[in-house]
């Protein structure tokens, strides 16, 4: 993959991840906030204060995730983002991420 469609790729990812917790904090007792500067997302739960952080490096061609959970790596692999340890899939573990910070169960989707 060119650095170009890494870059396209990451950015459509990080676009749908903030537009999924916005619509859910929208219409569920979810409460978060997202800021968006430039490759790095910032998710904090405005109720407990705690944080996940998703960024893209294009050096690695990778997503990291830093959640209270640990810090996780995801690689491209087609149209979805495997965490390069476990092979989990990116949207279920965020879902997992965010449903523990949250403390409400949430399901994110990939729209691939």
């Amino acid at each position: 993959m060119t650095e170009s469609e890494f870059l396209k790729q990451a950015e459509a990812t990080l676009s749908q991840i903030e537009a999924s917790l916005e619509d859910l904090a929208d219409s569920s007792e979810l409460d978060v906030e997202c800021t968006r500067s430039g490759n790095v997302l910032e998710i904090e739960f405005i109720d407990n204060g705690s944080k996940i952080i998703v960024n893209s490096q294009a050096p690695m061609q990778e997503l990291w995730v830093a959640a209270k959970s640990g810090g996780f790596h995801f690689k491209a692999s087609g149209t979805q983002w495997v965490n390069t340890r476990d092979g989990a899939e990116l949207f279920a573990a965020l879902s997992e991420m965010v449903s523990q910070q949250g403390r409400i169960a949430v399901v994110l989707q990939d729209a691939h």
